[in-house]
């Protein structure tokens, strides 16, 4: 009869860090499922919205301009005159709604075009702590020190960025880059190394911070103007969207017949 091989003894600590550091990763990776669709969801509703009411608005503001010009031209009044000419103001600096709506298709990606490059960095140099960190991110992520394809891709995507924040001199970017490649999985210690424990506090650290980086992204989105509006009918947009074309087309007819009656006694 063999002797059963003795149970291996686990730090108690480590235990603890490692289900803390997995449902963490859970709690980050699911927030920022949230944030990444809610991102979606308020461009393409504001894509449609400025192309279903854009004009509406204009229209609006367009008789509100004439309406008060109108009534300047009836009164003679300075207050009405400042009136009539800060509405036309208004009017005048509108933004041109084609390239308006060109600009939201950019960023929902539904332009066919490629976009611009990014303007290039004005020539800095970088401080010290940045020429270190940056040294010993470029030794420890090299592309080179792998011959795995898929691990070659992700250096050279993760090089990439490293690259920009130094071309910037950006010490707090190079520095958060720092953490993350240190922290990542790939980057884990064995189970049974000892440098596992020390991993696992720094990574269970990076991940508090990606929470609460990822919760302030959602509130920012939710409180954005389109984001409130959304929020209003988050399950059924196309409604609200109808509700407020509805609303501008009432409001611009009783401007044009405002509009009628004044021309009416002008004249």
């Amino acid at each position: 009869m063999s002797a059963q091989s003795p149970a291996r003894w686990t730090d108690p600590d480590q235990l603890d860090l490692e289900e803390r550091v997995a449902a963490a990763e859970l709690a980050w990776l699911s927030m920022d499922v949230d944030v990444q669709t809610l991102r979606v969801e308020i461009d393409n509703f504001a894509l449609i919205h400025h192309q279903l009411l854009g004009p509406l608005y204009a229209r609006l503001d367009e008789l509100d301009a004439l309406v008060a010009e109108a009534v300047a031209v009836r009164t003679g009044l300075p207050e009405d005159l400042r009136r009539a000419a800060e509405a036309r103001r208004q009017v005048e600096e509108l933004p041109d709604l084609d390239a308006l709506f060109d600009s939201v298709r950019e960023r929902a990606g539904e332009s066919e075009e490629a976009p611009p490059p990014p303007a290039a960095p004005a020539r800095v140099r970088p401080g010290k702590e940045a020429q270190r960190i940056y040294r010993d991110l470029v030794r420890s992520a090299h592309p080179d020190l792998t011959t795995d394809p898929a691990e070659q891709q992700r250096r050279a995507a993760f090089l990439a960025r490293v690259n920009e924040a130094y071309a910037y001199g950006d010490t707090a970017a190079l520095t958060g880059l720092a953490a993350e490649w240190s922290t990542a999985p790939e980057a884990a210690p064995a189970a049974d190394s000892p440098d596992r424990l020390e991993w696992l506090r720094r990574r269970l650290e990076w991940l508090t911070a990606r929470i609460a980086a990822t919760a302030t992204e959602q509130v920012r989105l939710e409180q954005t103007p389109m984001g409130q509006l959304l929020a209003l009918a988050p399950q059924d947009p196309d409604r609200l969207l109808e509700q407020l074309a509805e609303e501008l087309l009432a409001k611009a007819a009783e401007r044009q017949a405002e509009l009628e009656r004044l021309l009416g006694r002008v004249s």
